[in-house]
């Protein structure tokens, strides 16, 4: 359970994590790697929300996003950070709610934008990458794909929390 830390066996390849490590150990170094990053878009955001980029987010955004996902236009931010590191979108997201920015019911919608093709840009680069040599269309397909169907996810998920579960999230709550 309590598993081993990495070691640093090759120094110039290595990073503070190591290599090797196992268990809950490696989970915390990995988990500890996240925060600069998310530390940095929370950061963003209240920068961004005090020179008042938010508002000027939602007002160009708004005819995109509340028609799509029946959300906010400043959501934008959020969104477009979790298409490099879901945990900095999921930080966004938290800071948007936490700060009244959004309901229950919008989070909720922009849980599941970004849920479906998490950390999208990275992830494709990173592992699909290996089956870039036997993918018979332009790469960039599979990504827009990819891109397309978090819309069409968030869009399913809207049309389910305002029949299933229109009860249970109102606007404002």
């Amino acid at each position: 359970m309590i598993g081993k830390f990495g070691t640093m066996k090759d120094p110039a390849k290595n990073t503070f994590v190591g290599a090797g490590g196992v268990s809950a150990r490696a989970g915390f170094l990995f988990a500890l790697s996240l925060i600069p990053s998310i530390m940095l878009a929370i950061g963003i955001v209240n920068v961004l929300q005090h020179y008042g980029a938010l508002s000027a987010a939602q007002k160009l955004m708004t005819p995109l996003f509340k028609p799509l996902m029946d959300v906010p236009g400043l959501v934008g931010l959020t969104l477009i950070t979790d298409l490099q590191s879901t945990d900095a979108g999921a930080a966004l997201t938290k800071e948007l709610y936490d700060l009244h920015l959004v309901d229950k019911r919008e989070e909720t919608i922009i849980a599941a934008w970004q849920y479906s093709g998490a950390g999208m840009i990275n992830n494709y680069f990173a592992i699909a990458s290996a089956l870039f040599g036997f993918i018979a269309c332009p790469i960039l397909i599979p990504l827009a794909i990819i891109f397309v169907m978090k819309f069409v996810g968030a869009i399913i998920c809207r049309i389910a929390l305002d029949t299933i579960y229109k009860g249970d999230f109102k606007h404002g709550n």
